[in-house]
């Protein structure tokens, strides 16, 4: 797996998972939502994105988003 692949797997699960605890648990689960999108937005813009970093580092492929 590419480290674009990795991220939109983990950016999908935490969106996924933040929803269904803010409707299990508490609506305050909504900010972890909020979070993450605001990361993918920019990261679109910058290139930057720190779990990226972490995936290059632990040996992982790059994709096209981050080489």
């Amino acid at each position: 797996m590419s480290i674009d692949r990795v991220i939109m797997a983990f950016a999908g699960t935490m969106i996924l998972l933040s929803l269904a605890l803010s409707q299990l648990h508490s609506p305050n689960w909504l900010w972890l939502t909020a979070f993450v999108g605001a990361n993918l937005l920019q990261a679109a813009f910058t290139g930057f994105c720190p779990l990226a970093i972490i995936l290059k580092r632990i040996g992982l492929r790059p994709g096209v988003a981050f080489p």
